[in-house]
């Protein structure tokens, strides 16, 4: 098991190991308000689909709860105006850009190479509205009228459509899966995890990578001096994801050696599973050097869909 652990990492930090080109600069689109919300198409949409869309990447505009709101979307070279594509939602951390983002996790660069779209968003004042308080975005409705947005302009696949994010982001992330469950086939948390209130009850696949020397996001949690939101450890969420999901209660520790460990639950409802990738000496950052997140989280992502 360790063996074939390890293996699946080295395959995955080689799979991403190749850069790629090909993010041409496109004209922004005009602010709108999004459109409706439309029933999951799946890829049977590909015959009825017809949106011609230029490759790279182009700043995008559009209206949501009153509030003028963009995003950065990457279309990937290989986009035929015919085939629904998956969709990534990448989601920078409190303090960040989009365009930080997006050098941060290089998700653009695998999907120039996978064939997904990228929608790398953008917060309010550069931080999410989680936990929700009032006066504030409603981040989880912007979200949705981003894959809206996306949709109406690009062949989107609607049964795969994913979030990840970091630190900040990944709180964000951690409550869409709550929120849209309905919209969001599963998510890759990078160190962030939380297990937000008010569920829907579709069991989401998850992932999450986390460092155990993460000094701004602490994997044990009950960080002294700060809030609430800081008492949760990683376990404790990635537990609570598990009990969500229908999983066995006996968490399985893989840790052969070297800087990476797993914890994981089996037996989830509908194949959702529950995954922490830990990686000793880490701190707050994208990993790369010992794994390749950004691979292993479209791996991850790759095997499920609504």
């Amino acid at each position: 098991m360790r063996k074939n652990l390890h293996a699946s990492f080295i395959f995955a930090t080689a799979l991403a190991a190749v850069a790629l080109a090909g993010n041409a600069q496109a004209q922004s689109s005009p602010a709108r308000t999004s459109a409706p919300s439309s029933p999951a198409q799946g890829s049977s949409a590909a015959a009825s689909c017809s949106l011609a869309a230029a490759p790279g990447v182009a700043e995008q505009q559009l209206t949501s709860g009153g509030r003028p709101r963009t995003y950065r979307l990457f279309v990937p070279p290989r986009y035929d105006g015919r085939t629904p594509l998956p969709l990534v939602l990448d989601l920078h951390g409190s303090g960040g850009t989009s365009a930080g983002q997006a050098s941060n996790s290089r998700f653009e660069a695998l999907a120039a190479r996978e064939g997904v779209l990228v929608a790398t968003l953008q917060a309010e004042s550069s931080r999410w509205n989680v936990p929700v308080s009032d006066g504030r975005p409603d981040d989880v409705a912007y979200v949705s009228d981003v894959i809206d947005h996306v949709a109406a302009r690009v062949c989107t696949d609607a049964a795969r459509v994913y979030a990840t994010g970091f630190s900040g982001g990944a709180r964000m992330s951690s409550l869409l899966a709550c929120r849209l469950s309905d919209r969001i086939a599963a998510i890759a948390p990078m160190a962030g995890l939380r297990w937000p209130d008010g569920c829907g009850a579709r069991p989401v696949p998850v992932l999450t990578l986390h460092g155990l020397a993460d000094p701004q996001n602490t994997y044990d949690g009950h960080a002294e001096g700060r809030g609430a939101e800081w008492v949760e450890s990683v376990p404790d969420a990635l537990a609570a994801w598990a009990r969500h999901n229908g999983c066995d209660a006996n968490v399985v520790l893989e840790d052969p050696p070297g800087p990476l460990s797993t914890m994981r639950y089996e037996g989830c409802d509908g194949g959702a599973e529950v995954r922490l990738i830990r990686i000793d000496g880490l701190g707050h950052a994208w990993v790369r050097e010992q794994v390749d997140a950004t691979a292993v989280m479209w791996e991850f992502f790759r095997k499920h869909t609504l």
